[in-house]
C-alpha cells in the first residue's frame, strides 16, 4: 500500500466536538490506508481537543492555536500536506469506507483528471439520512449559471499541483472559497465526476449551509459576478438558480429540526 498515492485530508475544525469524533473514524476506518490525516483546530473550548488527543497517533499533524477561520485553517492545512491527492473533510461530515480507495483508483486510472467528485448524502445532525446530492456531469457554464455548486465538497479529491497552478483558497470568502475554487481550477483543468457515493455532508442548526444559507448565497453570486458576466438571455438562468437555491434553502431548514 505504501507503493500507492499519499493522500492529505485536512480538517479544518472549532467546537465540533458532538461530530468530530466521527469524522475522524470515517477517515481512520478507510480501506485505503496510505493516508495523512492532518487536523487543523482554531482553539477549540469543547471537547475537540481531548477527541483529537484520543487519535493523535493516527494523525500525521495536528495544530489547536486561533486562525482567521475555515478557509485559513484549510489553507494551513494544504502548506502542511505531503501527499499528491488532496481532499478535505469538515469537523461535522464523514467519508463512506471506500471513498478514499475509490478516488484514487478513479484518478490513477485516468492521469488526465485534475478533480473529481461523486454523490453525497445529506444526513441530518444524528446521522439519519435526509437526501442526496446526486454526481452530475460537470458543467462550467452550469456552475457559473447557478451560482449554486452542485459539487458536494466532501467528495472532492484533487492533484496537488493544483495549488501550484491554481494557487490556495481565497481567505476573503467566508463561505463559498470551494465553489470559487472549482471555477478557478475548471478554467485551467479537468473535473470530472463519478457516480458512487463518497461522503456525507451534515445538515445541522450551527452548519453554515443552514444558518448562514443567505448570507452564503449572496456571497456566491458575487462569485460568479467575479467570474463571468452573462448577456441579456443568459440572465434568464439565474431565476433558475434562484429558485434551485431557495428550494435547497427551505428543505435544509426543515430538515435540520
Amino acid at each position: 500500500m505504501d507503493n500507492r498515492p499519499l493522500v492529505s485530508i485536512i480538517t479544518p475544525s472549532y467546537n465540533q466536538g458532538k461530530f468530530l469524533e466521527e469524522t475522524i473514524r470515517s477517515i481512520k476506518d478507510q480501506t485505503y490506508k496510505n493516508i495523512e490525516h492532518i487536523i487543523i483546530d482554531g482553539g477549540s473550548t469543547d471537547n475537540s481537543i481531548d477527541i483529537i488527543k484520543q487519535y493523535q497517533a493516527s494523525l500525521a499533524y495536528w495544530v489547536s492555536e486561533p486562525d482567521n477561520g475555515q478557509t485559513d485553517a484549510i489553507n494551513k492545512g494544504f502548506r502542511r500536506a505531503q501527499g499528491t491527492i488532496i481532499a478535505w473533510l469538515n469537523s461535522d461530515d464523514v467519508y463512506l469506507p471506500k471513498a478514499v480507495e475509490t478516488a484514487v483508483e478513479s484518478l490513477t486510472r485516468d492521469p488526465s483528471v485534475d478533480m473529481l467528485y461523486g454523490a453525497c448524502e445529506l444526513i441530518d445532525q444524528d446521522g439519519r439520512k435526509v437526501g442526496l446530492v446526486e454526481s452530475k456531469a460537470f458543467s462550467m457554464r452550469k456552475l457559473l449559471m447557478m451560482a449554486n455548486s452542485y459539487i458536494a465538497q466532501p467528495t472532492v479529491f484533487f492533484r496537488k499541483n493544483l495549488l501550484k497552478s491554481i494557487g490556495y483558497l481565497d481567505t476573503s470568502l467566508d463561505y463559498v472559497m470551494d465553489y470559487d475554487y472549482w471555477l478557478r481550477i475548471g478554467k485551467q483543468h479537468t473535473i470530472r465526476n463519478i457516480p458512487d457515493t463518497l461522503a456525507k455532508f451534515r445538515l445541522h442548526s450551527a452548519s453554515k449551509s443552514v444558518h448562514d444559507a443567505i448570507p452564503m448565497h449572496r456571497e456566491a453570486c458575487k462569485v460568479r459576478d467575479s467570474h463571468f458576466q452573462p448577456g441579456f438571455g443568459e440572465k434568464a438562468l439565474y431565476w433558475v438558480g434562484e429558485i434551485v437555491f431557495w428550494t435547497n434553502y427551505l428543505k435544509a431548514k426543515y430538515s435540520s429540526r
